[in-house]
């Protein structure tokens, strides 16, 4: 029988106390180490915490997303072959300082882990992938296709006037900007998050488990491999919080865990997952690979919360909005929610490998928002939709449609 004990006290750090055993010998382990407050962790007094390949590709989405945003408010067309070589980051697209060579793009990242696209480990196919890839390519085109000067209307790609912010929006009524982003977000950056550099398959590849546990670092850094790829997962969520090189900078995950939070109903997430990060990262510094393992399944489970309460959320949004303007003030909102819904299917149920959606059940609710005459603007028989991909989304993740519905 082994046994693993930390002890426990308060801020400004904190120190866990767990026991754990397992059958294999009667040796009996202690840790002694704590969880510091932030997420700060140094070795030889520099930092071993690196995720500027992260912080880059959340930089790069947020350039894709202002390219939509400029060509709607200016007038602009919006070149699909721009957007093409930044999704590729070729050609030198990007303003933003060290982007076009940082050697990091999106496309490569798309429906890309280990857990959910490695052929070799039994994951998605290589069709799925091509197919997630050709999908944001086509909203590059729906972009420019709604930029060439027509109003949006039913079957028609234009730009619409909300208020005073004008929007593209494609055929169907989609802004291809807002399923370029909230996609994105599932496909690149939750899908590498929990299947890809939380998945044991990666943390515990070769021999990264065996280098961790004598603390042999990657060659001229200060971190091991299994430390860098923790601190990958984590810089996808919070990569761009302390950035200040480009002005509104979508947060992505970060600010939507946020958003959240806000509500009463689920004030712990946050807290919740940064805790998690903090006291899994202290784990593999400690070499107590349980609590870490317990950590990943607190991570996969509170994060795939967020794009749920969010896709109930910009739906019931959308559907109080269908009375104006041929529904069409409620289509950004939709767009949001339909984007949240392509991320479920990146999530990961905790002790499954599975997501909480299959592929095929978002492909059936994508299809349902979309499937009446020219897409969103069948608002007649819209609002129904609404409702039934609302009460299901809801129904698996053990909330209302009215708790979601209320945040902000």
């Amino acid at each position: 029988m082994k046994f693993k004990n930390l002890l426990l006290a308060a801020m400004p750090f904190l120190f866990v106390s767990i026991t754990s055993c397992s059958n294999d010998d009667d040796k009996v382990e202690t840790f002694n180490y704590t969880v510091p407050a932030t997420y700060t962790f140094e070795r030889n007094a520099v930092t071993s915490v690196d995720y500027s390949g992260q912080s880059s590709r959340l930089l790069m989405l947020d350039e894709m997303g202002n390219y939509f945003k400029t060509s709607a408010t200016n007038g602009t067309v919006a070149d699909d072959a721009v957007l093409s070589e930044m999704y590729a980051n070729t050609n030198n697209r990007f303003v933003g300082t060290g982007l076009n060579t940082s050697g990091k793009q999106l496309k490569d990242k798309t429906a890309a882990s280990k857990d959910y696209f490695s052929l070799y480990l039994g994951g998605g196919s290589t069709a799925e992938q091509v197919s997630v890839r050709d999908l944001f390519e086509t909203q590059f085109d729906n972009a420019e296709a709604a930029s060439q000067g027509a109003t949006a209307a039913a079957g028609v790609a234009g730009v619409y006037l909300d208020g005073t912010s004008k929007r593209l929006l494609a055929a169907n009524g989609l802004e291809p900007q807002q399923v370029l982003l909230k996609g994105m977000m599932g496909a690149c950056f939750m899908d590498q998050i929990v299947n890809n550099y939380l998945s044991l398959n990666k943390l515990d590849e070769g021999t990264n488990k065996a280098n961790n546990t004598a603390k042999i670092l990657e060659a001229g850094k200060s971190y091991t491999t299994m430390e860098h790829a923790w601190d990958e997962a984590y810089g996808y969520i919070y990569g761009a919080d302390n950035l200040t090189v480009t002005p509104n900078v979508f947060k992505f995950w970060s600010s939507y865990i946020n958003q959240v939070n806000a509500d009463v109903d689920f004030n712990t997430l946050k807290a919740d997952i940064d805790l998690a990060f903090r006291k899994g990262r202290a784990a593999i510094v400690a070499n107590d690979y349980a609590v870490r393992n317990a950590q990943i399944d607190i991570i996969k489970a509170k994060l795939a919360m967020i794009p749920a309460v969010r896709a109930v959320f910009y739906l019931q949004e959308g559907k109080g909005k269908l009375a104006t303007d041929n529904g069409a003030k409620a289509f950004h909102a939709l767009s949001e929610g339909y984007g949240f819904i392509m991320s479920l299917r990146y999530t990961n149920k905790p002790g499954t490998n599975s997501p909480y959606f299959t592929k095929a059940e978002v492909d059936a609710m994508l299809t349902s928002l979309t499937s009446g005459t020219n897409g969103l603007w069948a608002i007649d028989t819209l609002g129904a939709k609404l409702d039934a991909i609302s009460t299901q989304i809801a129904t698996k993740f053990g909330f209302t449609v009215a708790q979601a519905a209320t945040v902000n």
